[in-house]
């Protein structure tokens, strides 16, 4: 059965009527959107015990400590909006009056685009909530990235992302994927990336945060999920910023386990060949989702506790893990280049670079889809590490030596591998190699 939608002020309006929600709303970077949707949809005395916006920053830091990053639209500075306007509710609101009520605190922290169209929207929303009056707090937390082209649209965006929160908070929390699908309710595709969300309290409490990040892909709400050594769930910018990456780009279920003799190999050449210093490498072990949501439409719980179980297990060998639905290179260049990484490495396999200068792997203009992909893959500082695989029907190790080149091609395989964009892996060893 299908889930009823409300419209936004119907959710703020429910909301705002139901006489044991009580809370604060704080908000920082792109104005008092949420506040502004519960009180146009009348009767908000009954919600909002607070609104606030503290632009300047020595008011900010007055009221919320400083960060020590420098960066306030950050978790960090989220989480202590919560703690700040949370403790606050619990201290004040103590009389017979407010018997019965489940507080909440409701915060964001939110860059939209600017006047010169230069910087990268993005922001932080949560809210602290009980379930029952005085009970435990729970906390739902996420990163979006806001993609309209237009300030005020952004904010519009902002608005509707919160009431949509709050709403999920109190009446899908027992159900974590409509909580989840819930949260862009009312907003047209391509306006908004939800690229993180953690939970935590007892109500989440079987709750993995692995499976609910994982969700996001399969819904098609972000194109990636990135987990640190421990397994926990992490924003990009936050782990890959300013990084030197190299990747090992492995697929859900393939057919031979992933080559880590071959991909070490690459790790050693790309620290050399790039000056690479060990403190600032971030080796990133991929998992392709792709072609599980190509194989079908629906995705099964099992499918992702599937992902999850390999995530913890790639994270366990102390390397970084990323599951993506990027089919291509160039898709992965460009979600990293949000980060602004020093240089990325990727290692593939020879045998997917013989697709890509294959004519018979492209549909339509060969040669200007082909332009397309290069410019889009190596513009964004990134360097190919192919690893060699056995030709089991001639008996030969297959490398970019003699690796076959559609003729209209060559001239570009050859350009890149002369300067450097396209690099055999060395000093492998025979055995080390595979048939695919």
């Amino acid at each position: 059965m299908a889930r009823e939608i409300l419209e936004t002020k119907r959710k703020a309006l429910k909301i705002n009527l139901d006489p044991a929600i009580y809370g604060t709303f704080a908000e920082i970077g792109a104005g008092q959107e949420v506040a502004r949707n519960f009180f146009t949809a009348g009767a908000a005395s009954g919600t909002v015990a607070k609104t606030m916006s503290a632009y300047d920053m020595v008011f900010s830091n007055s009221i919320y400590g400083e960060e020590s990053s420098g960066r306030y639209v950050s978790k960090s500075r989220l989480n202590k909006m919560l703690d700040h306007e949370f403790e606050l509710l619990s201290e004040r609101l103590t009389g017979s009056e407010y018997t019965g009520r489940t507080f909440f605190a409701f915060a964001d922290t939110v860059t939209t685009l600017n006047f010169s169209k230069t910087n990268d929207p993005h922001g932080w929303l949560g809210i602290r909530f009980q379930i029952s009056p005085g009970g435990e707090p729970n906390d739902i937390v996420f990163h979006v990235r806001l993609l309209d082209s237009d300030s005020g649209l952004q904010q519009n965006v902002l608005g509707i992302l919160g009431v949509n929160l709050v709403y999920a908070a109190f009446y899908h929390n027992k159900d974590m994927q409509t909580m989840i699908e819930s949260l862009v309710d009312n907003l047209s595709v391509g306006s908004v990336e939800i690229d993180l969300i953690s939970v935590s309290g007892a109500i989440f409490g079987d709750v993995n945060d692995r499976l609910v990040n994982l969700y996001l892909i399969a819904k098609g709400f972000s194109g990636a999920a990135i987990f640190d050594k421990e397994a926990n769930a992490r924003q990009a910018k936050d782990v890959l910023y300013k990084k030197d990456i190299m990747i090992l780009r492995t697929k859900y279920k393939q057919k031979s386990a992933p080559n880590f003799d071959l991909f070490n190999k690459a790790v050693e050449q790309f620290k050399r060949t790039q000056g690479v210093r060990d403190e600032n490498l971030i080796v990133l072990i991929e998992v392709l989702m792709a072609n599980l949501l190509d194989e079908d439409a629906e995705i099964h719980s099992e499918d992702l506790e599937s992902f999850a179980r390999r995530a913890e297990e790639l994270c366990a060998t102390g390397n970084h893990v990323i599951v993506s639905d990027f089919t291509r290179n160039n898709k992965l260049a460009n979600y990293l280049s949000r980060c602004k990484p020093n240089s990325v490495g990727i290692s593939t396999n020879i045998a997917n670079l013989k697709r890509i200068f294959d004519s018979k792997s492209f549909s339509g203009n060969y040669t200007d889809e082909l332009l397309a992909y290069i410019s889009d893959l190596f513009s964004k500082n990134v360097k190919l590490y192919a690893y060699p695989y056995l030709d089991k029907k001639n008996n030969q190790i297959i490398t970019t030596r003699n690796m076959p080149v559609s003729e209209e091609a060559k001239p570009l395989f050859d350009f890149l591998i002369r300067n450097g964009y396209i690099a055999d892996i060395e000093d492998y060893d025979t055995k080390d190699v595979k048939t695919v």
